[in-house]
């Protein structure tokens, strides 16, 4: 098979396809006119944002099995033709997430502390203390809208800043240990800091606006390191100037090229834009969120990855039937005063009750003694989190490591790792409530000891 790369990227991407048996070419050079004359001899296609893949490109791509884009997002393919025509659309969004949040998490912490506008004016021979007095990100609602794979990046990379991430998907069970997900209303309500994570499409266009901005409670901050277009630039404008957009961060613009390349190639920018530029509410980078050195290699590896995943599938693993889980472990649950309630259920229910709570014994299907563990916990307990619930479930299982490997295969949130103990193997998982579950291994022998 043939594939023809029409944007320079990391070797190794050309090193594996190699290395795959494919026959690889480059062209980087040659207008999109006269890569149609020559498209009918490839299988595949390399490209990050030099030009569209439209269905008039398409059409005479007559081999073409698969296009690889080196980025996150797919806008620049007609989708919908490439997908009738059984073309392979593969993209690497998992490649340069980590730089994403990492950038997007930078961006807000230099606004918040005046850097940039500090470090000119030092430089200009000005020290100025009060001037660039900052304010801090803890005790802030960060409200993310789009929790794919670059929301959860920068929500992972919160963690540790005291503050409370939400989010808003319209894909829904979508939140995990490091966010909540809610309505968008609810999120208009509370956020301080808000931060864009969607693909170019219909309902992202010009999303931010003037109603959308309108609609939130509070004055706030506004990140957006996805798409340009993704904010209506005037609108953003206007919000600065009357104060209910308290800064802003952007990695992105509205006046973009759909290649991402060069902005500054005409005589005049667009008004809005020239107010951003003379703005120290606004901190601009030139849509590099995810362009660092390590997303560099990431990028190709993740498309070489995948190529291969099509072309050269693994065997696939035989998965042992495996039971999951066996019966209710436990029912554990917050208590004003656990003590208090463990005397009443003692005295008036005939619980045997001791420091941990009720132990019930039953016989299980081998006849063997099986324990379930009736316990309250203090109300300030930690044990639950993530979950806010006041209750939590333990279920006894068989096979707890393999069990939380089959779980997370099939993409259920897994919290925390394996903890052992003389009365079996612990661990926990999220279900699609975000309600935290604990899957206990028993040995029931410890308790009778």
């Amino acid at each position: 098979m043939k594939i023809l790369q029409l944007d320079s990227n990391h070797p190794i991407l050309t090193e594996r396809l190699i290395q795959l048996g494919f026959e690889v070419e480059d062209d980087f050079l040659s207008t999109k006119n006269e890569i149609e004359q020559i498209i009918a001899n490839y299988d595949g296609i390399i490209i990050r944002s030099r030009f569209k893949i439209d269905l008039l490109f398409l059409e005479k791509a007559t081999r073409l099995k698969f296009i690889g884009r080196v980025g996150a997002g797919l806008e620049n393919i007609d989708k919908e033709f490439a997908e009738e025509k059984g073309i392979h659309l593969i993209a690497a969004p998992e490649g340069n997430r980590n730089a994403v949040g990492e950038h997007t998490l930078g961006m807000i912490l230099a606004l918040f502390n005046k850097l940039k506008k500090a470090d000119l004016e030092i430089r200009s021979g000005y020290w100025k203390r009060e001037d660039n007095r900052g304010i801090e990100l803890e005790g802030k609602t960060i409200g993310l809208i789009g929790y794919g794979n670059m929301g959860k990046a920068f929500a992972k990379k919160l963690k540790g800043f005291d503050v409370e991430v939400l989010c808003y998907d319209i894909k829904e069970g979508v939140g995990d240990e490091n966010c909540q997900q809610i309505s968008l209303a609810e999120l208009q309500e509370k956020t301080d800091v808000l931060s864009i994570h969607t693909p170019q499409n219909e309902l992202s266009y010009k999303m931010v606006n003037s109603t959308f901005i309108n609609q939130f409670k509070k004055p706030f901050y506004l990140i957006n390191t996805a798409r340009g277009s993704a904010v209506e630039t005037i609108d953003l404008v206007d919000a600065l100037k009357s104060g209910k957009i308290l800064g802003v961060c952007l990695d992105v613009l509205e006046y973009e090229k759909s290649s991402f390349e060069n902005f500054f190639d005409t005589d005049s920018l667009p008004e809005p834009f020239q107010y951003l530029i003379e703005s120290d509410k606004v901190l601009l980078s030139p849509h590099v969120a995810g362009w660092t050195v390590e997303s560099h290699l990431k990028l190709a590896e993740t498309i070489a990855d995948k190529i291969e995943a099509i072309y050269f599938p693994k065997p696939t693993k035989t998965i042992p039937e495996l039971k999951r889980a066996t019966g209710i472990g436990g029912l554990f649950f917050k208590a004003e005063n656990p003590d208090q309630l463990k005397n009443w259920y003692r005295n008036h229910l005939g619980f045997d009750t001791d420091e941990y709570g009720c132990t019930f014994w039953w016989n299980d299907n081998n006849h063997q003694n099986a324990s379930t563990h009736w316990s309250p916990f203090k109300k300030d307990t930690t044990y639950f989190e993530p979950c806010k619930k006041d209750f939590m479930f333990n279920y006894r299982v068989e096979n707890l490591k393999l069990l939380l490997e089959n779980l997370k295969e099939e993409g259920v949130i897994i919290v925390g790792k394996i903890e052992e103990t003389e009365y079996g193997n612990f661990g926990w998982i999220l279900d699609l409530e975000g309600n935290k579950i604990e899957l206990w291994e028993p040995v029931d022998t410890a308790f009778l000891s």
